[in-house]
């Protein structure tokens, strides 16, 4: 096997080991407590795949966690680590309902207009870090993370001072603006399934073809790989810093637009972070910053939250131990060079 195929086996395999790992973990885990795995593993399979109900939610559940994951790995792509794509999500979620509620248009004006409210509150969100990260040099994790907690308070004074008259929950979005789709609830058994799903999958064609079949991507990647190189090449390494945090946003933006227009069509005051964020880090991370990595990575956390919902009931297994398995997944991720050592002395021994 040549060097390039063989880099690229490697890359696909070590976050397949990483999962494999996760589980074996999570199941000792489940044996030391008292649990009997394989009912928790049945019950969880079950929870997700069992019905078309149960489908349906699992593509519901997923469909942020795309956009969330692009919005991430678009970032590191460039350099960057937006660890504030769970505010981003949050105002985005906000735009689109705003826009929802406020307006009563033709829904071929009004739906792509609320979509694009939320993507361009998600890449204004991401404009202040990328800014500061380019202007200043201020590091864009501090940033970030203290982004989210702005767009929580900022997103509930809105919602319960501006939208609303003081009221913890939003009216309900026009129909015209709505993603839900009755044709696809009714093939899953009335789910929550909606149109966003498209989106969420041509939104993974974009990032693919932006990144690596366009002049500007390979700029965007050239940054990421050594700004000083960029630079040197003659590219605007601050532009392109900014460009990257936009677009990151728009994605996060969109995701929040699956939430507002799809799965609820509204907004309520929140106590704390949704988590379809941070989860996106985990997401991105376990797909190695692809488009295509985080479509099938989305996938596995969306049914990991779902089939969990039904461990307690099927099983009597807290649904929290799925959560273990997850945070024992991204701990495999991180340290896959330690997977990748493996592999390559694996490899070694073959080619002897």
């Amino acid at each position: 096997m040549n060097t390039p195929m063989l880099k690229s086996f490697k890359s696909i395999l070590t976050p397949i080991i990483a999962v494999l790992l996760g589980i074996i973990v999570g199941t000792i885990i489940m044996i030391i407590s008292g649990y009997d795995a394989l009912a928790a593993f049945t019950a969880l399979w079950n929870g997700a795949f069992g019905d078309s109900y149960y489908l349906g939610e699992v593509i519901r559940q997923f469909t942020p966690y795309i956009l969330a994951g692009l919005a991430v790995a678009f970032a590191f792509r460039v350099g960057l680590f937006n660890i504030g794509v769970e505010g981003q999500f949050l105002v985005g979620w906000l735009a689109a309902v705003w826009v929802g509620v406020a307006f009563d248009l033709p829904k071929i004006i009004h739906l792509p207009l609320a979509i694009i409210a939320a993507m361009v509150a998600g890449a204004l969100w991401a404009f202040i870090p990328g800014f500061l990260k380019a202007r200043f040099r201020v590091h864009e994790v501090i940033v970030t993370i203290m982004m989210n907690y702005v767009a929580l308070h900022v997103s509930n004074y809105f919602i319960k001072n501006i939208i609303t008259d003081n009221k913890d929950k939003t009216d309900m979005i026009k129909e015209s603006a709505t993603l839900r789709s009755p044709w696809l609830e009714s093939l899953t058994d009335y789910s929550r399934l909606h149109w966003g799903i498209i989106l969420a999958i041509l939104s993974c064609f974009v990032m693919w073809f932006l990144l690596e079949r366009t002049t500007r991507g390979f700029e965007l990647r050239s940054v990421g790989f050594n700004q000083h190189a960029a630079h040197y090449a003659g590219m605007n390494v601050n532009k392109n810093i900014i460009l990257s945090m936009v677009i990151a946003g728009a994605f996060a933006g969109l995701a929040g637009s699956m939430e507002g227009l799809g799965t609820f069509g509204y907004a309520t005051v929140k106590g704390g972070f949704t988590g379809v964020g941070f989860d996106g880090i985990a997401v991105a991370l376990l797909g190695g910053n692809t488009s295509i990595g985080v479509f099938f990575s989305a996938i596995l956390f969306g049914a990991l939250k779902v089939g969990a919902l039904n461990m307690p009931l099927e099983a009597g297994v807290p649904n929290e131990l799925v959560d273990i398995i997850i945070a024992l997944i991204v701990f495999f991720v991180a340290s896959s060079y330690i997977i990748r050592i493996f592999l390559d002395r694996f490899s070694k021994k073959e080619v002897k």
